[in-house]
């Protein structure tokens, strides 16, 4: 169900056929860096946050983490990740295949800079058995309205 959400979400925007399910799970950065056959990096992974009364998905490249530090200067709030149990109610799809496509009102998305390192990103497709290759230009089409930000530290920062 979650998938098709996704599916018709990016049909109208002309990026359905990117779409890649899987016989196995791709519901964790390793296990979709090994379905999708590229480095984990280059997972597009969709972090949850509660931001006042709405839901910030934002989207990091596979081995960024959250910066306490710069989500709180941009958000002004400490990152509150959403429990795994309000992912499906308040975002439309469950963990594992939490994307920016085809979310509830109430989701505002934004896209990390670490993802600007890749020529292709591979975020989920609303299921923990699926991804999409997208360029960062198409991630940015598919997300509109979104915004990038600078919330990540990467290995070695």
């Amino acid at each position: 169900m979650f998938i098709e959400r996704a599916r018709a979400y990016l049909a109208r925007i002309g990026l359905a056929d990117r779409i890649m399910e899987f016989e196995e799970s791709s519901a964790t950065v390793e296990l979709a860096a090994v379905a999708v056959g590229c480095e984990p990096a280059r997972i597009a992974k969709t972090l949850s946050f509660r931001v006042g009364e709405r839901v910030a998905l934002v989207l990091f490249a596979g081995d960024a983490r959250v910066s306490n530090q710069k989500f709180k200067a941009q958000f002004h709030t400490k990152p509150r990740m959403l429990a795994a149990a309000d992912a499906e109610e308040l975002v439309g799809h469950a963990v594992g295949g939490v994307c920016p496509f085809g979310v509830n009102d109430g989701c505002d998305v934004y896209l990390d800079r670490s993802l600007r390192r890749f020529d292709e990103v591979y975020p989920a497709a609303g299921n923990s058995a699926s991804a999409v290759r997208l360029t960062c230009d198409e991630l940015e089409r598919a997300c509109t309205p979104c915004e990038w930000v600078d919330v990540s530290k990467l290995p070695g920062e």
